[in-house]
């Protein structure tokens, strides 16, 4: 008889890992975890060195749930010896290169982990009450079979290169996810643009802005946004990370919470003050011996298209600039271009299976319950829980590691039917909306 697992969550990035370390060691919940990578490594094409993570430290797989949980942060430092390093850091964000490192020392001491295992296919058995999840091995291609209550998808995200933008060598055009292994290659141009706005865009215009003096490239970033921002770094205004956002956002109709996420972008989207505040001060004191005659900053600056360049320009491609703002078209010359376009959700072939099944508020948005079950047409027992392209249901909940433990701890508790980790309460000072008084 084929062993039954309460779930099995297919992807194990952070947001999973985090589902794995809260329950491995759990009597009440069952779940294995499959992964096609041959181990954990978060993001590694963007692991700049001196990049902090923008959560801070207590955000990390586990804490936010359980403190004493054996897989906290604070225990991965312990078990390294590096505890009186980071308490004379002094710091409450970490290295984002830590931030894996910490991933990795929590993967490979999980039991309910397995790596190497890419999910080809998910088919419900109404008989059994469960579903059969296919998987294949990357090392050897040979098959097998898991047997699952529920399924929790975790599959993330992939970058979001827009289709003009797609086709070229990617050693001549990346997108940041893929930087720290073209890095040299991309320092051999003559001419760099950096296109896009937020954190990634940043990182990566500093990390080539240090060394322009030795490249002696031309150095541009373009972006779309009307203005380079910073993120929200007071207490009240970074309260809308919490429990009691993500409730008033959920159940606001599908219009206002699109707009809510456009009104929010700023605060969650923005760029690290400190960061903002080294590339200033770089730009400030290298102009003192002459004008930043190859530095090039402009917003309100969309990329539409690219196509190879001509002899007059002397460059290898040539971008079809828009400012927006001015309806202002022009183009501008470029070697090496990186793209900060952000990333878009990885939806897998197999979920096609349920499409039919299942409710929609629009035509690329599934229905999403409060506790992240995709919202089946029939009362089905056997869930589909989504950690993937729920921005739309639970708003910043949706890519934030410090809310990924909330939004776990729900759905472990609604695996187990009864509450394996209690939901915080009355966790912020302010309030979204008028209670009523009767």
């Amino acid at each position: 008889m084929n062993k039954v697992y309460d779930a099995v969550g297919i992807g194990i990035g952070p947001f999973n890992l985090s589902l794995a370390a809260l329950t491995n060691d759990l009597q009440d919940a069952d779940i294995l975890f499959l992964e096609q990578e041959a181990s954990f490594d978060w993001h590694p094409g963007m692991l700049i060195e001196g990049m902090d993570l923008q959560t801070p430290f207590i955000a990390d797989l586990v804490t936010l749930a359980d403190p004493t949980n054996r897989f906290s942060y604070l225990n991965y430092l312990h078990e390294h010896n590096r505890i009186y390093q980071f308490y004379f850091f002094n710091r409450f964000t970490i290295p984002r290169e830590e931030y894996n490192t910490y991933c990795k020392w929590v993967s490979s001491r999980l039991d309910n982990c397995q790596f190497g295992q890419r999910v080809t296919d998910v088919s419900a058995m109404p008989d059994e009450s469960c579903y059969k999840v296919t998987a294949r091995s990357t090392e050897d291609e040979s098959e097998r079979s898991y047997y699952a209550k529920h399924i929790i998808l975790g599959t993330g995200s992939i970058p979001n290169i827009p289709e003009a933008l797609q086709g070229f060598p990617e050693e001549d055009i990346t997108h940041t996810s893929r930087y720290m292994y073209l890095k040299n290659t991309l320092k051999q141009g003559n001419s760099i643009t950096v296109v896009g706005s937020g954190q990634s865009a940043s990182e990566v215009f500093y990390d080539l802005l240090q060394d322009q003096k030795e490249g002696a490239y031309d150095l541009t970033w373009f972006t779309r946004s009307s203005g380079i921002f910073q993120k929200e770094d007071t207490g009240l205004g970074k309260e809308v990370f919490s429990p009691e956002y993500v409730d008033y956002f959920y159940n606001l109709p599908l219009r206002d919470r699109m707009e809510s996420l456009e009104n929010l972008s700023t605060i969650r989207n923005g760029v690290d003050p400190k960061l903002l505040e080294k590339i200033y001060e770089l730009l400030y004191n290298r102009s003192i011996e002459s004008p930043l005659q190859q530095i090039t900053i402009q917003t309100n600056t969309a990329v539409n298209t690219m196509e190879p360049g001509d002899n007059s320009q002397n460059r290898a491609y040539s971008l079809q600039c828009e400012q927006w703002q001015k309806g202002e078209k022009f183009t501008y010359p470029a070697d090496k271009v990186i793209l900060a376009t952000g990333y878009k959700p990885h939806l897998p072939d197999w979920l096609e299976n349920f499409y039919e099944y299942i409710e929609w508020e629009d035509e690329k948005r599934f229905r999403v319950t409060a506790d992240y079950r995709l919202v089946f047409k029939d009362a089905r027992k056997n869930q589909i829980y989504t950690l993937t392209n729920i921005e739309h249901s639970h708003g910043s909940s949706a890519t934030n590691l410090g809310l990924s433990v909330l939004r776990n701890q729900k759905i472990i508790n609604s695996i187990a039917g009864k509450e394996i980790y209690p939901i915080p309460q009355q966790a912020v000072f302010q309030q979204f909306e008028m209670k009523k008084l009767y």
